[in-house]
């Protein structure tokens, strides 16, 4: 028993002494956390570094773009060929990508040596081989005259500058065919096909191995967006946001970057840890001074570097006895296979004992100990370093997305990964140390590179596809320059139309007469009440004037209008305004007051007088009973009656449209238009008054509300209305009513959306074909929304979480399309409103004679406001339409509250001066 003790001591003995000393050997080899967290932090500098325009051509780790712009959704289908090129064996299949979202692939292979002779030979010669091998596989499968798309893999560094071309960079691991670096390899390959005039190949992609990978993996799992090789060579890539691409046009979406990583360290920034073994590799290679990372990490120098210590080792006398034999000395005798063997848990010391007999060497077990244990620190280091990268990746795309904890998965491929025994434990684990902010999920590739280039082959198809569909939706909404000159000639029309007696009646704009004689000329002053009434909102203002500074101070309160008061009776609707008039009386200790009163009443009306304001149709929501063809202002009347608290002297009624002009008038005495853009669209300008066949005076001029909001209510705009104007006109309180109006306003723009957003989704072009039920409620995409998500500003992250917000779950490739359909939307109302407003001025400008005419449009309204291209579309519309116009646009500032009691103050006025004469 006693024995047995000794023996198991003696061996445990023995295995520590020889593990201090390798220990002790390879000291440098051995690498602290903090050398590691070092590592990583050089490493996200080198990634940057790489992405930057200026600083790229300096940058060791080239952070090539790849042109891969979308994983796979599950909804790809069809058959693809593809190749994969970059190893010890060159691949062919024939991949079959089912549909119905079964995520199902078949495939077929063949594998064809590459002989030393072709990867070293002439450039010509190898292209002409592959093609060889491509025809006698689609000879042997029955697919010759058959038109197949192809992804080709090709596991060397390449500069894209689209998905279908690759410029050769430089060759890596053993190959060095002639004449092919600096040259596009898919043009290559395709002269090379051409030879073969029964074969019809179209090459849709160009991939590395590592983007295959990615791919392969994202169709078995959406969340994989990082692709590793660990085999013969390294390297990694994964989905980075296109802002952040110095090197590519374009900062929408998402872009498969293929980072290079091997040649991390080529410009010294690795000098620190890399040993004296590595030096040794490095110059006993094929490329000397490059891939120096690749050297210290990949199969095909891992089992070089433990050949390289074991005979330094020899030498110094700690192994063999300081025995050498011919085959310690001779490179690539012990391979990363071997390596692998000698590290099995129960087996590997038999192996290592098999392994060094082979090489002609009489191993101890003290021996086979060590030499296992120099395979260990030799492949753990690679781990480490692999661990070190990957966490840094891994960090950016956290950072990238703004998250406190990233939820991802890795797809890995290679054989040094694959066959060693330790090494994806190691890996998982050092990167879950690095990074435990990170829950990753580690993925092994089936068939990753060749299958991968299928996957991209067949998401560039899906995707080409699906591009045709969404822009032929969104070719809908694009007006060419002589479809607006048709609605600025059509919407010309209409306002002769309205002004004339004889066609006043039938005409869709319907040119109403305010009975707004004049301007402010800054002599206004006093105190003022004004009521807005135009949307979900009342309020109520007082407004004090002072003259000659034209100098305004406001004091108001708003109050809800709720949607049974809305869609209530008329005198609910009075009674409501009333009690909100004297709560602000109350606010403000003006109970008794007797004030003048300007109302802002937005919505279409026909005028008999200043006072007098009989209103034709609601529009904006509204359907309170018994108000259409009443007059609003004794409405009010009776209802301040009923209450029998207070008086008011009511003096103007005007909608939003004249108080928006009249309120930059006191700014722009040049100002003779007011525009509104917001949940209403609209327009009013300053008539010559004999233009007016409506009235009988011919001195002086009024100021015109168009009420354009029914332009094309004749179906005069039928041929640039979509399936999705009339699915809203249908839909809506008053449909075949105010067209013009539910093409351009605020309170349609965002159902346009929502319609265009369901048809893409049940085409299966968005949100992976699922419709939401959020999705399906009418107005809940509100126009805010797309003036945030066609924010500049706006990053896809946030567009992305706008469109959670709604319930809606999107991919980075939705967020995009999304936003498309927004500025697509918003474009043509912008554009729409140019077209109107550039007939309005051209009348102008043609009624006073004028070669050039200089005017100020006062504009108001949210959607002017808030979205940030609407403004700047408009008025290049605007410029293009009438050209010897010269249009200034100025916002304006509460025109519907200011604006109602400086045309109540301009009317004061001109009853003062009429009673004077």
């Amino acid at each position: 028993m006693f024995a047995v003790h000794l023996m198991a001591f003696y061996c445990s003995k023995l295995k520590e002494d020889q593990i201090k000393k390798v220990d002790r050997f390879l000291y440098h080899m051995r690498l602290s956390d903090e050398t590691l967290l070092d590592i990583m932090a050089r490493f996200q500098a080198e990634m940057q570094k790489g992405l930057g325009k200026d600083t790229n051509p300096t940058a060791s780790v080239k952070m090539l773009p790849t042109f891969v712009r979308a994983i796979p959704d599950g909804s790809e289908n069809g058959e693809f060929l593809s190749l994969d090129f970059g190893g010890s064996k060159f691949r062919v299949l024939k991949v079959q990508v089912s549909e119905a979202g079964k995520r199902k692939v078949q495939m077929e292979s063949q594998f064809y040596p590459t002989p030393n002779e072709i990867i070293r030979g002439n450039g010509s010669e190898l292209f002409d081989y592959i093609a060889d091998c491509l025809a006698d596989f689609m000879k042997t499968r029955g697919l010759k005259h058959k038109k197949l798309p192809l992804g080709l893999t090709f596991s060397f560094p390449c500069r894209q500058t689209k998905l279908e071309e690759g410029i050769l960079l430089s060759w890596t691991k053993k190959f060095k065919a002639r004449g092919v670096q600096d040259t596009d390899v898919v043009s290559c390959l395709t002269k090379a096909i051409r030879k073969h005039k029964d074969i019809d190949v179209d090459i849709l992609a160009l991939v590395n191995d590592t983007v295959g990978t990615m791919m392969t993996c994202a169709y078995d799992d959406p969340y994989c967006e990082v692709g590793v090789i660990i085999g013969t060579g390294t390297n990694a890539c994964y989905m980075e946001d296109m802002n952040n691409i110095d090197l590519v046009e374009g900062d929408e979406g998402r872009m498969c970057i293929s980072t290079e990583w091997g040649a991390f360290g080529d410009d010294g920034a690795l000098e620190d840890i890399r040993t004296e073994f590595d030096r040794e590799l490095d110059l006993g290679s094929l490329n000397p001074g490059k891939q120096l990372f690749e050297k210290m990490i990949s199969g095909l120098y891992l089992g070089e570097l433990v050949r390289i210590i074991l005979l330094k080792m020899a030498k110094a006398g700690l192994l063999f006895g300081g025995k050498k034999s011919s085959a310690l000395h001779t490179k690539g005798k012990i391979e990363t296979r071997h390596v692998a063997a000698m590290e099995k848990y129960k087996e590997g010391l038999a192996n290592t004992r098999e392994i060094l007999t082979d090489l002609g060497l009489e191993p101890s077990e003290a021996d086979c100990i060590a030499v296992q244990h120099v395979c260990t620190i030799v492949s753990f280091r690679s781990a480490n370093l692999c661990a070190t990268t990957l966490a840094a990746i891994l960090t950016r795309l956290r950072e990238n997305k703004k998250l406190v904890r990233l939820r991802t998965t890795v797809g890995v491929d290679g054989t040094l990964y694959k066959i060693h025994p330790q090494y994806p434990k190691r890996l998982h684990k050092v990167v879950r140390r690095l990074v435990p902010n990170c829950d990753v999920r580690f993925l092994l590739s089936e068939s990753g590179s060749t299958k991968g280039a299928a996957m991209v082959t067949a998401v560039a198809s899906r995707v080409q596809a699906q591009r045709k569909q969404i822009d032929h939706v969104l070719a809908l909404f694009r007006l060419t320059p002589e479809q607006l000159k048709d609605v600025q000639g059509k919407m010309r029309t209409e306002f002769e139309n309205g002004l004339r007696k004889d066609t006043h009646l039938t005409a869709t704009v319907k040119m109403l007469p305010t009975y707004v004689c004049g301007m402010p000329d800054g002599t206004e002053k006093g105190k003022f009440l004004a009521l807005d009434l135009g949307g979900t909102n009342f309020r109520v203002l007082l407004v004090k004037i002072r003259s000659g500074r034209r100098s305004v101070r406001m004091y108001n309160k708003i109050f809800a209008i709720p949607l049974e008061i809305m869609q209530g009776t008329g005198e609910e609707l009075f009674d409501h305004i009333v009690q909100c008039i004297a709560d602000f009386l109350d606010y403000m200790g003006l109970k008794g007051a007797q004030l003048p009163l300007g109302f802002t009443f937005s919505f279409p009306c026909r005028q008999t007088s200043i006072d007098k304001a009989t209103l034709i149709e609601w529009t904006k929501g509204f359907k309170a009973t018994d108000c259409e063809g009443e007059d609003m202002v004794d409405m009010l009347r009776e209802a301040i009656k009923r209450r029998n608290e207070f008086d008011l002297d009511i003096v103007a009624v005007v909608n939003d449209t004249v108080g928006t002009m009249m309120t930059c008038g006191h700014e722009d005495p040049n100002c003779e238009i007011g525009l509104i853009a917001g949940t209403g669209s609209n327009m009013c300008y300053m008539e010559e008054m004999r233009n007016i066949e409506l009235l009988e005076e011919d001195e002086g001029k009024m100021c015109i509300n168009t009420e354009w909001g029914g332009f094309g209510d004749n179906g005069c705009l039928d041929d640039i209305r979509t399936q999705y104007d009339k699915e809203v006109d249908e839909g809506s309180l008053n449909p075949g009513k105010q067209r013009y109006e539910k093409m351009t306003s605020g309170m349609y723009l965002g159902e346009i959306v929502r319609q265009i957003l369901i048809d893409l989704t049940k085409q299966g072009l968005l949100f992976r074909g699922q419709i939401s039920e959020r999705l399906r409620t009418r107005g809940i995409f509100e126009t805010k929304f797309l003036s945030q998500i066609e924010s500049d500003r706006l990053a896809l992250l946030q567009v992305r979480r706008i469109l959670q917000q709604l319930g809606l779950d999107s991919t980075c490739e939705d967020s995009i399309v999304v936003k498309e359909v927004c500025g697509a939307v918003s474009r043509r109302a912008a554009q729409l409103y140019g077209a109107g407003l550039a007939a309005i001025v051209e009348k102008r400008r043609e009624d006073q004679g004028l070669e050039y005419l200089n005017i100020t449009v006062g504009v108001d309204g949210t959607l002017y406001k808030l979205h940030p291209h609407f403004s700047r579309i408009l008025q290049e519309t605007v410029k293009e339409l009438a050209p010897r116009c010269d249009v200034t646009l100025i916002l304006s500032e509460d025109g519907s509250g200011k604006g109602a009691a400086l045309i109540t103050a301009v009317a004061k006025r001109l009853q003062q001066a009429q009673k004077e004469k």
